[in-house]
């Protein structure tokens, strides 16, 4: 090798040992490869791959012993490591060529478990064989179910979107249809859907009758084309794809787990324990990842060509925005729910397509792999559930709104559940969930509700006090927000077709209200009306109390004797004040109602039992607390003048006011002792003095009771003079 002649010897050195370096290099890998080479050519498995890759056609399978031990072979590799894409290749092209007949095949298909990957070629020559129409039809199932639960490993989906004809022409078969039809629900895009398409599909249900499996179809033709598809889709449809229980699943997830390769969603929830099929299981819950709908290799010239942008390349809100009508949503919907740029795509665009394909896939979640029972599962399992449960929330949260899926889940979910089971998570869906026809609720949500408040814990029914307050309040913003201001109508949800007139609306919100208090009544007895329980009941009633004057729904329902004299009679003074507050505010919205219904035409009429009903526990708890004549002939509550002389109360009839209240007792003492401080005997009948009234009334206002503030103010006019006391004072 001739250098330069400026090139120093040590230089020249350096090079000539560069050299030599670099050739024992290539040197060692030609040696490595080569070793490689011969390791795999006397490889067991590798020969039997070459086996039945070169088998000829017509090989016999009786007695045939290299045949068994090789597909041995093949099996135990598959249920131990998995196959490797070309190992998938081969094996699923030998088995469905039928070069040694069915029964091979049928063996081959069951242990086709992937390492990683499947290679979308090898999953369109097995369509091909299928139309050559020589294979028998429970083969063909048995290659379709296969199909379907290794879909979310297929490495792109383009080439089978393109023979998406093909695959059609199988719908009629009566054994196929419902497996192609899942096949078809997975592949199917706005391009797809056609006239004809839909004409087989009404055929074949003209002929089969409304299957859940055609109706889902339909449902996913009729978001892309309205105008192709006539039917009507119900709003709320059962589960229209049989999750395919096959021996795959259980294998598939403990091979991939040992490979160290993320499990799609949509594989790993759907796998069942195999000694107690019976039970449901939330196995992996765990949402999937941000994926593309292909792979690496083929997204730069499918994206350029169709100038679509993955969801997964965008990174910002404001790629979200220039690209938002150009966006190519991921092969596993469920990713959706834990991407914050997934979930801005759905509130802006609004997409019907996605919602559905969405709603599919939590209905698939829910309905057929969700622990069901507490004694099957995990403390990992429980987590999982936990953790996929509170992101669903967290989405719902986003969006301001529940999703179809959960809903219909909750309303199969209420009657066998047990109220412990994921309480708060299963509270908060419930509080989520849109209105419900008055026709209905009683039905599949109230009966539920009440048995299990009836048989559960002080804290159960506190936390189920808490939810339907909430659903209360989202029901009214909906209506705040959706009415319309012509014909009253009012959409539930922004993302269906369901609508429900003013006069629906207010049906189902008067149940609600109803159901709440015959549900306080009876659980403040069960509790001995017990102050937190209470706390939620009040907490409801001052919803309740605004919905005319804060959300402009023209219905006012007062509280039902069984919570508000349990209120009145509270040990604690928080709760009567909120009374107070709960009474003042329905008197403003009386008041607002009636003049309003004297100015306006459109104004709603409120009902003389309504008034009287107000006016009844108004004046009880006027006498009650301000007037001193409580158990006076003519009050609702009203106990013989012999059994109260026996019970030896002095001044019985000023028992509840403010300054022997229970409640307020302790106030009083120690309004007593501050005025009176010389004083040895404690005479709290000194108090209702003109002077000393007054200075009381504002030493309780300056500790926080607003609600008796407003009370009085709009209910007691007073002419109080010095050492009239209370005599003067009257009714508003």
């Amino acid at each position: 090798m001739a250098y330069p002649q400026n090139t120093s010897d040590s230089e020249r050195s350096s090079l000539s040992d560069q050299s030599v370096s670099s050739r024992s290099f290539n040197r060692s890998l030609r040696v490595a490869e080569k070793k490689r080479r011969k390791d795999t050519a006397e490889d067991p498995f590798f020969l039997a791959l070459k086996y039945f890759s070169d088998v000829e056609a017509g090989t016999p399978v009786t007695g045939n012993d290299e045949l068994e031990r090789n597909l041995v072979l093949v099996e135990k590799v598959a249920h131990s490591k998995g196959l490797s894409p070309e190992a998938i290749s081969i094996m699923l092209e030998f088995a469905m060529s039928l070069r040694m007949g069915n029964s091979p095949c049928v063996r081959v298909l069951k242990c086709l478990i992937p390492a990683s990957l499947v290679p979308q070629d090898a999953i369109v020559r097995g369509v091909v064989w299928l139309c050559v129409g020589k294979i028998p039809i429970a083969t063909q199932v048995l290659f379709i179910k296969w199909v379907l639960t290794i879909f979310d490993l297929v490495d792109a989906k383009d080439q089978l979107r393109a023979i998406y004809g093909f695959i059609f022409s199988f719908i009629t078969e009566e054994n196929l249809c419902p497996f192609i039809c899942h096949l078809l629900y997975l592949l199917t895009r706005k391009e797809n859907v056609r006239v004809f398409r839909v004409r087989k599909l009404l055929e074949l249900q003209s002929k089969l009758g409304r299957q859940p499996f055609l109706i889902h179809l339909l449902s996913l033709y009729k978001v892309f084309c309205p105008e192709l598809v006539t039917l009507s889709i119900p709003s709320r449809m059962k589960s229209g794809f049989r999750n395919h229980n096959s021996t795959w699943k259980s294998v598939l997830t403990g091979v991939q787990k040992r490979n160290g390769f993320h499990i799609p969603s949509s594989v790993a929830f759907t796998i069942k324990d195999k000694t107690s099929s019976r039970k449901r299981k939330h196995c992996h819950l765990e949402l999937p990842a941000l994926t593309s709908v292909a792979n690496k290799e083929a997204q730069t010239e499918q994206f350029s060509s169709k100038k679509v942008v993955p969801l997964v390349q965008l990174h910002s809100f404001s790629q979200l925005l220039e690209n938002l009508h150009c966006i190519e949503l991921p092969a596993q919907m469920g990713s959706l729910l834990g991407s914050t740029l997934a979930l801005h795509y759905l509130d802006c665009v609004q997409d019907e397509s996605a919602l559905l394909r969405l709603n599919f896939w939590l209905g698939y979640a829910f309905h057929e792999e969700f622990l069901f029972c507490g004694d099957g599962g995990t403390t990992q399992n429980s987590e999982e559930a936990l953790q996929f449960l509170n992101k669903l929330l967290s989405a719902q949260h986003f969006l301001q709104e529940g999703f179809s899926s959960s809903e219909s889940f909750l309303y199969k979910f209420l009657k066998v559940w047990d109220g412990s089971l994921l309480c708060p998570q299963i509270l908060a869906l419930l509080s989520n969930i849109p209105v419900v026809p008055s026709s209905q609720i009683g039905t599949i949500l109230f009966e539920p509700l009440m048995q299990l408040f009836l048989t559960s814990s002080l804290f159960f029914k506190c936390g189920l006090m808490e939810c339907l307050n909430n659903m209360l309040l989202k029901w009214l913003t909906w209506h705040s927000v959706y009415a319309l201001e012509d014909d009253l109508d009012i959409s539930l949800n922004s993302h269906t077709s369901i609508n429900m007139t003013l006069s629906g609306f207010k049906d189902s919100v008067m149940e609600l209200v109803h159901f709440v208090g015959r549900l306080a009544s009876v659980g403040l007895q069960l509790e001995g009306c017990h102050a937190l329980l209470l706390s939620f009941i009040l907490d409801f009633y001052e919803t309740v109390c605004d919905t005319f004057q804060k959300y402009g729904l023209p219905l006012v329902i007062v509280p039902p004797p069984g919570v508000f004299y349990p209120a009145l009679f509270a040990t604690d003074p928080v709760s009567v004040d909120r009374l107070a507050y709960i009474m003042y505010r329905y008197k403003v919205n009386l008041m607002s109602a009636k003049s309003q219904e004297k100015l306006t035409k459109q104004a709603f009429h409120i009902s003389r039992q309504t008034f009287c009903e107000f006016n009844q526990s108004l004046v009880v708890m006027v006498n009650c607390l301000w007037n001193s004549k409580m158990f006076n002939p003519g009050m609702a509550v009203q106990l013989g003048d012999e059994l109260l002389l026996k019970s030896n109360v002095p001044q019985y009839w000023a028992s509840f006011d403010l300054i022997h209240h229970p409640a307020f007792m302790s106030y009083a003492v120690d309004f007593h002792q501050k005025c009176w401080p010389e004083r040895q005997d404690m005479d709290l009948s000194s108090i209702k003095h003109s002077k000393p009234w007054s200075w009381y009334l504002e030493y309780l206002f300056t500790q926080g009771y607003e609600g008796l503030k407003h009370f009085f103010q709009t209910n007691i006019s007073q002419q109080m003079t010095a050492g009239d006391g209370q005599s003067n004072t009257q009714q508003k």
